[in-house]
């Protein structure tokens, strides 16, 4: 029996995955990687497979808000799992619209003005590294940003500017919090100024 063969018989399993805050089901041999269900059941294509021995990180994607190596998980067991891929950080709730008009979360606009990226293969995996890294440090210095992406490889950019991006997108993080808690006080403001009593 050929592997086709043994393909074609194999064991169906339903498998919903919240994708991107969408539940997403698909029939799915029991060993379908999460990094394949992704790409070809679901044509979420931004997550992107290298190695395929998750050393390279180009397929990292966030499972329950945590870093995962899509290429060593299975499908199956990301059930009722929460995963975010590259094509979900443009809606997190910091994602801003940039000159394009796109949305785009801090770690994406860094990239962008920081020239984070060259071929961009890697970057989808750089991106939701990053952004779960700030998370937990929302204030890192170069020397932990270098070591926060040394699970991610580039072939291109030499990382310099990938640090940069780092730091650069903790900033961004930073300045967006402050626009959202500074909106509230300014219309307690402008309502005070108005003869209301403030909310």
């Amino acid at each position: 029996m050929t592997d086709l063969d043994a393909a074609a018989t194999e064991e169906l399993h339903d498998v919903t995955v919240h994708v991107n805050g969408v539940p997403r089901t698909a029939r799915v041999p029991a060993r379908r990687l999460l990094s394949d269900f992704l790409r070809h059941d679901l044509e979420l294509t931004g997550t992107h497979v290298g190695c395929e021995h998750g050393v390279c990180g180009a397929c990292t994607v966030l499972v329950d808000g945590q870093p995962m190596r899509s290429c060593l998980m299975f499908a199956v067991t990301a059930q009722d799992h929460r995963v975010t891929t590259v094509e979900g950080l443009c809606s997190a709730p910091d994602a801003r619209p940039c000159a394009t008009g796109e949305r785009m979360n801090p770690a994406q606009q860094a990239f962008a003005e920081c020239h984070g990226l060259q071929c961009g293969f890697c970057t989808p995996g750089f991106l939701t590294t990053i952004t779960a890294y700030l998370e937990e440090n929302p204030e890192p210095t170069a020397e932990e940003a270098r070591e926060a992406i040394s699970g991610n490889l580039c072939r291109c950019t030499g990382y310099q500017n990938i640090v940069k991006s780092v730091l650069r997108a903790a900033e961004l993080r930073s300045e967006r919090r402050e626009e959202t808690y500074a909106a509230p006080a300014a219309t307690r403001h402008t309502a005070s100024a108005d003869g209301e009593a403030p909310r």
